[in-house]
């Protein structure tokens, strides 16, 4: 019998929020018809928000349809030669860069953000240079840093073309992005925390670490995920520290190509137009599953 009135309870509640769902719609289409200007905009909202998703869709279904087709296990062997074309190597590659240079990216970033947002004083012009600099880094066109990393690194400190060379340009690259998205998630910590780890007699190395830093972590995780976006992504900065060569790398200083790169020279080349569509295909299918992982880990350490 109990078990019977909670059910019919749980079902009125739902009918009960269902109708003030309802309702809270139907007097807020009320109040947009009495204001044109709220009625238009949102209009505008809604007409955006399907552009943008119409294109995304349209672009990964061109993309899917041509790339799908042309997959075939010779694109997945072992060594690339001008008849299979493989991306293996390309798709390795694109593994050790991208872990290479957020090992790079990655600490250098989170410490420079603790340190702006913990240790420096709030206010201070030093700190203020540095976000400036710091966001006006974001803007600057890949290709100027793949012409800085090849001045810098592969002439000036004779690295020549080598993974080493290009984890580094895009190290220098992304750390603006990781640097500012971990700064913002710092920020967005309440001061409450801080002050009650200092109340209970912690040290401020301790409270940063033990209290701060893991309530910012899925923002931290959010400028991961877009520093890996860019990463996958690159293509100009690499030819001019990388290089192309078509094979897996085998050390730090092996001249390399990552998978848009491999897809940029065989479109480039006019010939693999085929193979050029089914690289994409793996290479959204790369981004896609970076990006899952990393969600979850950050959904991980919100509920933790």
């Amino acid at each position: 019998m109990e078990m019977v009135q909670s059910l019919n309870k749980t079902s009125f509640d739902k009918q009960n929020v269902q109708g003030i769902n309802k309702q809270t719609f139907a007097q807020k289409m009320k109040a947009y018809k009495k204001q044109p200007l709220s009625l238009f905009l949102l209009g505008l909202v809604v007409i955006s928000a399907v552009v943008t998703i119409g294109i995304l869709a349209f672009v990964i279904g061109y993309i899917v349809l041509n790339g799908v087709s042309n997959l075939s296990t010779d694109l997945f062997a072992w060594e690339y030669t001008t008849e299979n074309v493989s991306m293996l190597p390309a798709l390795l590659n694109t593994l050790y860069m991208t872990g290479l240079t957020l090992l790079l990216a990655v600490p250098v970033g989170i410490f420079s953000a603790i340190y702006l947002v913990e240790y420096a004083k709030r206010g201070n012009w030093l700190v203020n240079i540095i976000r400036v600099t710091t966001e006006t880094l974001q803007g600057i066109p890949s290709i100027v840093y793949g012409l800085f990393g090849y001045l810098m690194f592969c002439i000036g400190m004779n690295l020549g073309y080598t993974l080493f060379a290009g984890a580094i340009t895009l190290a220098i690259m992304v750390l603006p992005v990781i640097m500012r998205t971990t700064e913002e998630a710092l920020l967005a910590v309440p001061d409450s925390y801080r002050e009650g780890s200092f109340g209970l007699g912690a040290g401020r190395l301790r409270t940063v670490f033990r209290i701060v830093l893991p309530s910012a972590m899925p923002g931290i995780i959010a400028g991961v995920i877009l520093a890996i976006g860019r990463i996958v992504g690159e293509t100009a900065a690499l030819i001019f520290t990388a290089g192309t060569v078509a094979t897996a790398a085998t050390g730090l200083f092996d001249s390399t190509r990552t998978l848009a790169v491999h897809m940029y020279c065989l479109l480039s080349e006019g010939l693999y137009m085929e193979q050029a569509y089914a690289t994409a295909v793996v290479l959204l299918v790369l981004v896609l599953g970076i990006n899952a992982l990393s969600s979850y880990v950050a959904k991980k350490f919100t509920k933790n």
